[in-house]
């Protein structure tokens, strides 16, 4: 079970990585490499 203040930053995570997304269709990799990079900081900063 997931702590409940957890809860925030995992939303943060997944909209960080959702982020990419659009980028990548984009072919903007640079934008997606940012958004990545931002959702593995946090996955390492909360976990």
């Amino acid at each position: 079970m997931i702590d409940r203040t957890k809860i925030f930053p995992l939303i943060l995570i997944i909209l960080q990585a959702a982020a990419a997304i659009p980028c990548a269709a984009a072919h903007d990799w640079r934008k997606m490499i940012y958004w990545l990079a931002a959702a593995v900081l946090n996955v390492a900063v909360t976990f």
